[in-house]
This record gives structure tokens, C-alpha cells and sequence, in this order.
């Protein structure tokens, strides 16, 4: 068993968020982040730390006041297939709730994991907040091909426990 602690991310995880991105972009389902990029947003970031070593990290990343995404979710090829990334799902949904968010909505080539994690397929145009936000001045919009998937916060408010722990630790086998 190893222990791995679920964190909210700081500026002094800029490099290690910008390496563990940066080391996967070749599997071609992430964006390139830049350091300055990843140091303003650190705080919107949930890692997953081992020995000290980031293992994994997502962002919950506001496009209105409503909506919500998930962006830069990313796992580390040794700790894969163990649920860290569902649970960094999980727990961006509890944050997304604490911050008053309706929706969290994903941009995915592959939606297999969102479906997997109650994510519903939508049409682009039910988001226009990213599609405003992002996909306008991109040279790949309307040709992306990517899925939009949104996930409805209202559940996850009745159940989300009322204390928030801000470390978590938790086994990995």
C-alpha cells in the first residue's frame, strides 16, 4: 500500500503541474499549459501526491458563473487503473458544488471515462459559455472533434458530506 494524499495545488506546484502535463501531451488528449498559465490557476487544481511526487491533477476551471470545467485531468502511466483519476472527479464535483457551480462540463476526443462517471454527451451549443471562452478563437473549432459532456451539480449538493477536508489520505494499492 502507498499513500497518496488528494490536495488543492499551490504556485509551488507550478512545475511539477507543468511536467506531469507537459510529459503526457504526446498521448494527444491533453492542451499544452504554459508555467505562467499553471502558477495563476494553481489553486484551481486538485493533485494526487505520492512521496512527495505529483501522480495526478485536474482543474476545475470556472467559464461562467454557473458553469464549470474540468480541464487538464491527467494521470501519471504508473498510477493508472487505480481510480485516481474518478476521484479527482469526485472531488471536483464537491468543489464545484462549495463554489455555487450548476454544471461541470468536460471537452473530451474519448468519452468513455466521463460516461463512466454519470457524464451525459451534449451538443456544443448547450455550452456556450466554453464554446464563447474558448472554441471561438481556436483554429480548430467546429472541427475539433471533440465531445461535450456536462455533468449536473444538483445531485452531487444532496449528498456531499458538510465537512471539507482540504487533505485526504488514501490507499493505492
Amino acid at each position: 500500500m502507498t499513500d497518496l494524499i488528494i490536495r488543492q495545488a499551490t504556485r509551488a506546484d507550478t512545475e511539477a503541474l507543468h511536467g506531469l502535463i507537459s510529459e503526457h501531451l504526446d498521448e494527444g488528449h491533453l492542451l499544452p499549459r504554459s508555467r505562467d498559465d499553471l502558477r495563476r490557476h494553481a489553486e484551481r487544481f486538485v493533485v494526487c501526491e505520492v512521496a512527495g511526487d505529483l501522480t495526478a491533477c485536474a482543474e476545475l476551471a470556472p467559464l461562467s458563473p454557473r458553469v464549470a470545467e474540468v480541464r487538464s485531468l491527467v494521470v501519471s502511466r504508473r498510477f493508472r487503473r487505480v481510480g485516481l483519476a474518478a476521484r479527482l472527479i469526485t472531488e471536483l464535483r464537491a468543489r464545484g458544488v462549495r463554489a455555487g457551480f450548476e454544471t461541470l462540463c468536460a471537452f473530451t476526443h474519448d468519452p468513455r471515462f466521463f460516461v463512466r462517471q454519470n457524464f451525459s454527451i451534449v451538443p456544443h451549443v448547450w455550452l456556450a459559455e466554453k464554446i464563447t471562452h474558448d472554441c471561438l478563437g481556436c483554429p480548430l473549432f467546429r472541427t475539433c472533434g471533440q465531445y461535450a459532456m456536462v455533468f449536473p451539480l444538483a445531485a452531487v449538493a444532496r449528498y456531499t458530506a458538510p465537512a471539507d477536508r482540504p487533505e485526504r489520505q488514501v490507499a493505492v494499492a
